[in-house]
């Protein structure tokens, strides 16, 4: 799958076009391009700034969600203060298929040089849940977002880091990736999965020149300010 450039905008080609994967916006950039940064899960918070740094750095920025309105708005926004090649491309974390479908796109723009993933699922309430109440559907989203979701991402791109003997991937956690909480049963088995995995792949990968790291911001991100 190619992106044609038409004047100062590139279009996806007919069949990105009818699925709704990819936008996005290319302002000339004084910048050096770097290889690709994929950033998985971009919300308002630390997905936005994340991929904000990555492409203030000079790298072209893949920004990834459900949410393709929305995340259109942010590739414009990224694009417009860093003068960046910024895509924005539909993705469904809890669906392998999705994601596969995703890094297509992703691929074809460039190497992919660093994987941030940042998605988890928010359950409807996000209050703690009685573990008797708790839906199995919700249970098996949580980890398929959490856990299944980064192991499909990560494989989309690490044969690609090993060839070239260099890469990064971030996995980010939070407090519910070191410690069962009561009520947040859901949330947490999804999480320390991702842990594991992270752990896993850095033992297994390290001495191919692949760094993965798990991250965890332990507290509550505040607004932008």
């Amino acid at each position: 799958m190619i992106c044609h450039p038409i004047n100062s905008t590139f279009e996806p080609t007919s069949l990105w076009k009818t699925q709704g994967l990819l936008k996005m916006r290319r302002i000339t950039s004084s910048n050096t391009a770097k290889g690709v940064a994929a950033i998985v899960g971009v919300g308002p918070q630390l997905g936005l700034s994340i991929a904000r740094k990555f492409a203030h750095e000079g790298y072209t920025v893949a920004i990834l969600a459900r949410d393709l309105g929305r995340l259109s708005r942010f590739a414009d926004e990224i694009a417009r203060e860093e003068k960046a090649q910024v895509f924005a491309i539909r993705i469904d974390c809890s669906d392998y298929r999705s994601v596969r479908e995703a890094f297509e796109g992703v691929l074809s723009l460039g190497f992919v040089e660093v994987l941030v993933y940042n998605a988890y699922y928010q359950p409807v309430s996000s209050h703690p849940t009685t573990f008797s109440d708790i839906k199995i559907d919700s249970f098996e989203k949580s980890l398929a977002v959490s856990s299944l979701g980064a192991f499909v991402c990560a494989q989309q791109v690490l044969p690609g880091m090993v060839e070239r003997r260099r890469g990064t991937i971030l996995f980010t956690g939070r407090s519910a990736s070191l410690g069962g909480i009561p009520g947040f049963s859901e949330l947490c088995c999804g999480k320390f999965a991702l842990r594991a995995l992270s752990q896993c792949l850095s033992r297994e990968f390290q001495s191919v020149g692949v760094h993965v790291a798990h991250i965890i911001i332990d507290g509550v991100i505040g607004p932008p300010r």
